[in-house]
């Protein structure tokens, strides 16, 4: 049985089943604001306690969720608003201050509207904008990073690494070749592979990614034209993987995803590299 579940049940009190809907999302919430399921559990079931006993309130002029979430929040903030340990996703949002990781929390995970988040947090909506512009901000900077591009047609060399530099990272070259890659990669250290399959010199845009992972441990996003020599469901896929022609929006998405995302690991495990036939 989870917190939550325990505080449903604790003294024989009822939980209205309007909160309990609501549970599993202030979960999701609480458990990406702190870094732990553990904290996160904890918070809520401390929210539910208190609304429970009377020691806390709903606002009766909100709508249900978002007087919970402000709840929540009221807890957090008592609690002296801790983060734990997590995933590398996790450790970048607590790097961010409390109240820019709750802005984009309440945002782009919970899709709570300006006016929604506002008053969930207790500011006024043109200060809820501010904040949130000042935390996509703060979590670029985080991310930004050096970019190798491994890609063959100058044209679409020249279009990433356009795409690439507006989002903010610094591209450390675009190579043709398969030994040009592997230069390059060595010798810059990059901390994102974008990789053309089908190279100039009829090399392998995947050979050049593993050898890199051999040596370097980065996330790789894959562009080719022909996605099905990867998509078999037989083998170990790729997990970022765009498909020519692309999308600007697609490209960027994936860019910011792979370095969120992206857990360094203490050794290249060769059960995940990909095969290159």
């Amino acid at each position: 049985m989870d917190a939550v579940q325990a505080t449903r049940q604790e003294g024989g009190a009822q939980m209205p089943k309007q909160i309990v809907r609501q549970a599993p999302y202030l979960r999701r919430y609480a458990r990406a604001l702190t870094g732990t399921q553990a904290r996160g559990d904890a918070l809520v079931a401390q929210a539910i306690e208190g609304l429970l006993a009377g020691l806390l309130n709903l606002d009766p002029d909100l709508p249900l969720r978002v007087g919970l979430y402000r709840v929540l929040h009221k807890v957090w903030k008592l609690d002296g608003q801790g983060a734990g340990d997590g995933s590398a996703a996790d450790k970048r949002l607590q790097d961010l201050s409390p109240e820019h990781r709750a802005a984009l929390l309440l945002a782009g995970m919970e899709g709570f509207t300006p006016d929604e988040a506002a008053q969930v947090l207790e500011v006024d909506t043109a200060h809820f904008e501010a904040v949130l512009a000042a935390a996509e901000q703060d979590l670029d900077r985080q991310l930004a990073s050096k970019v190798l591009i491994i890609e063959d047609e100058p044209i679409i060399a020249l279009d990433l690494t356009r795409l690439v530099r507006e989002l903010g990272h610094d591209v450390v070259g675009a190579a043709a070749t398969h030994v040009e890659a592997v230069s390059l990669a060595k010798a810059s250290q990059p901390g994102l592979v974008l990789a053309d399959i089908r190279l100039a010199d009829g090399s392998n845009g995947i050979d050049a990614a593993n050898e890199i992972l051999g040596e370097i441990d980065v996330p790789v996003i894959f562009i080719t034209a022909f996605p099905e020599h990867l998509l078999t469901g037989e083998r170990p896929e790729p997990a970022f993987l765009i498909t020519k022609p692309f999308r600007e929006e697609a490209v960027k998405a994936l860019v910011a995803q792979a370095l969120f995302f992206h857990a360094p690991r203490p050794a290249v495990d060769e059960a995940l590299r990909i095969p290159a036939d």
